[in-house]
């Protein structure tokens, strides 16, 4: 299934340059006007500018009037939720999430995890009950802001929309998984991805702009591929795994994925992907994204070994990498999150380019448009 190419002029089309404070203060009065308290308001607007900020508009405001909003209006979600600690061992936790916005929930789990990593070294909050937390990155670079390394990953609770390689059935999501840690000039490490070669939001967003999205991103029941991403939500098309197939490894992005189950959600007692019920029905996609798990880690490196340079380790790490020499006529050698936080850099001098859709979508909202707002 090829999607036909669209006209060129409708892919380029100009984007809106936004504002990042003005927008940040519209989402948090947003969230606030739902019923979330201010500071968790201001958090999870953090959060979701953070796709935005720094290029991952799949997983940005985008996903604001197709998710965050349907979950506060249905009440799948509980604005004014407040997470219960289950198990407290000092160095680790169990945490009831209650269906707390997963926003801000994440980033205060993780946090928990960090305060818990100065004390022993690592520290361990396992979530569950839990809704979409956007990047899973903006979480576990919090760790490598109090110098330490991150690790998250998520589940999609009973959300199923990839198949085990030669299964016939969709039993597991995307499962993001991110890990962070202090690098060079204040633009840490972070690797943020998705177990699948490309997550749900990506390919929804070639499908508002109309554009195919590349062969090995999806497949059809038969496995072969689907370049049309509206099919996708259609039912007729699976995300692939990371590693593609067979002989060029796909056993590794499904094998990835699996391990996220079983940090995220075995751990933490949350809804499974693959369970007893998944085989039931036609095989599609199916399931809703509810009573999601989270894993979130910090390690202390300094706590570990006191009086170790683990600063200078890192910062010889990563300049080795940055020194590596290009190919002729390549680019600078850059390591994951260099980019990212570079440009969320321009992006809070210059603002933020949205496509002119979602824009308008937003300002239909009454969250952009006001006095002061550039034109």
């Amino acid at each position: 299934m090829t999607a036909p190419t669209a006209p060129r002029a409708a892919v380029e089309r100009a984007s809106v340059l936004v504002d990042h404070a003005e927008l940040h203060a519209a989402l948090t009065g947003l969230f606030t006007g739902h019923g979330i308290p201010d500071a968790r308001a201001r958090l999870a607007a953090d959060a979701l500018c953070h796709g935005d900020l720094t290029g991952l508009d799949s997983h940005g405001v985008f996903n604001l009037t197709r998710l965050y909003l349907p979950l506060l209006e249905s009440g799948r979600c509980d604005p004014r939720a407040e997470p219960e600690t289950l198990t407290d061992l000092g160095a680790c936790a169990v945490v009831d999430a209650r269906r707390a916005l997963g926003l801000w929930a994440a980033a205060e789990a993780m946090d928990d995890a960090v305060a818990r990593a100065g004390r022993h070294g690592v520290g361990l909050v396992s979530v569950r009950g839990a809704t979409h937390f956007g990047c899973a990155g903006f979480h576990a670079v919090r760790a490598a802001h109090a110098n330490m390394i991150g690790v998250v990953a998520s589940n999609c609770g009973g959300q199923r929309i990839a198949r085990p390689p030669g299964g016939a059935v969709a039993m597991l999501g995307t499962n993001p998984l991110s890990v962070a840690a202090p690098a060079l000039d204040a633009h840490p490490f972070l690797l943020d991805m998705s177990t699948t070669v490309a997550p749900t939001g990506r390919v929804r967003v070639a499908a508002r702009r109309g554009t195919p999205v590349p062969a090995g991103w999806l497949e059809d029941a038969a496995g072969d591929p689907v370049t049309d991403p509206s099919a996708f939500d259609r039912g007729e098309a699976f995300l692939r795994w990371l590693g593609g197939d067979a002989e060029t490894g796909v056993h590794k992005g499904y094998g990835l994925g699996i391990a996220v189950e079983l940090l995220a959600a075995v751990v933490s007692g949350a809804a499974v992907g693959p369970a007893p019920d998944a085989l039931e029905g036609d095989g599609r996609p199916h399931g809703s994204d509810d009573g999601i798990g989270f894993f979130l880690l910090a390690i202390a490196p300094e706590v570990l070994r006191p009086g170790a340079d683990v600063a200078a380790a890192t910062r010889s790490l990563f300049g080795a990498l940055v020194d590596c020499p290009p190919v002729p006529g390549g680019e600078p050698v850059r390591y994951p999150g260099r980019r990212e936080a570079e440009l969320a850099a321009e992006r809070r001098r210059h603002g933020i380019p949205l496509p002119p859709h979602l824009h308008a979508e937003l300002t239909a909202l009454g969250l952009l448009g006001g006095p002061g707002s550039p034109r």
